[in-house]
């Protein structure tokens, strides 16, 4: 779909089918002396030869920003240094692919170009955006960033492969910045409750599915809240039950909410467990002969550094500390 508005937007001749072959034609010196000039890790004049590897297979890799340009065309020498400036900048990740269209008459033809300077974007082997004319540094950033990855992407990927790895509390620390970074995008939002679903961490999911806005409550979501409710039900073993009991008809039993505690962390509800272990310390700091504070200390340390969670306890222990 993204093409065929790229294709729309550019008028290219032809491009609704795939992109996988240049026509080759016969060398002359100036297609010689194109061969010759030197590629960069994100600038590369195009010829015959290497259209094929940087336009299409390239795109698979990352986005290409193919530059048609000519020596006579004065709006192409203003142009040709912002996007060079651009390609400098993002240090690879995109490809400016520089095609002199008097050179190549070719590969210009068969992309469908008829004014210069014309801009494409191509992705996946198809082109998805362009524009023909020069055009401010604006305009050009503000199509580059609709295709280029953004800062939180290795977050994420990490994020992932964390949770493949069945390692869902170290999962929670990559997705959590990428979270705040991407100014809570809804994706990586999901991503982010899925894994502190299985981490059960189950309040902070709650807390963090009840800020998704209605319009976004999507099967993703629907699918995220039924987990919630299954691993809920699954938490709330015989022997929380009967310990949640007994505190409530003698709040001031501190073994029995030790002993709760210690389930709480058993079964990964660690909100849940330090907050009756704190609760143990402000009546009695050495509770058990020191073993509720290590506890805690235990449970603040498996979180992770920079676990809010952890944070926010270890604030608190500090104060009754000091």
């Amino acid at each position: 779909m993204a093409g065929r508005a790229g294709c729309r937007s550019l008028r290219y001749a032809g491009c609704s089918r795939p992109l996988i072959h240049v026509t080759r034609e016969p060398r002359n010196s100036r297609t010689e002396r194109s061969q010759g000039e030197p590629v960069t890790d994100y600038i590369a004049n195009i010829n015959e030869t290497n259209a094929s590897a940087l336009l299409i297979e390239e795109s698979h890799k990352r986005p290409v920003v193919v530059d048609f340009w000519a020596d006579w065309c004065e709006p192409c020498k203003t142009l040709m240094p912002l996007l060079e400036k651009l390609a400098s900048e993002y240090q690879g990740a995109f490809l400016l692919a520089k095609v002199n269209a008097d050179e190549q008459p070719g590969i210009a033809q068969q992309l469908g170009v008829r004014s210069l300077p014309t801009v494409m974007v191509i992705q996946g082997g198809q082109p998805v955006d362009g524009f023909a004319g020069a055009q401010s540094e604006q305009f050009v950033r503000e199509m580059l960033q609709k295709y280029l990855p953004k800062p939180w992407d290795k977050l994420v990927q990490q994020g992932v492969e964390a949770i493949e790895r069945g390692e869902f509390n170290e999962a929670l620390v990559p997705l959590r910045q990428a979270w705040q970074d991407s100014n809570e995008q809804h994706d990586i939002t999901l991503t982010y409750a899925h894994a502190l679903i299985e981490a059960l961490r189950l309040d902070e999911a709650e807390a963090l599915l009840g800020n998704v806005r209605l319009a976004d409550q999507d099967a993703g979501y629907e699918q995220l809240r039924a987990q919630l409710e299954i691993k809920r039900e699954a938490a709330k073993s015989p022997e929380i039950t009967a310990l949640e009991q007994q505190l409530a008809d003698n709040p001031d039993d501190l073994d029995v909410r030790y002993q709760l505690g210690v389930q709480y962390t058993n079964t990964g509800q660690f909100r849940l467990a330090m907050e009756q272990l704190i609760a143990i310390l402000q009546k009695d700091l050495n509770h058990g002969d020191g073993a509720t504070k290590r506890m805690l200390l235990d449970s603040i340390a498996s979180l992770g550094k920079g676990d809010p969670l952890a944070v926010e306890y270890q604030r608190k222990l500090y104060s009754l500390l000091y």
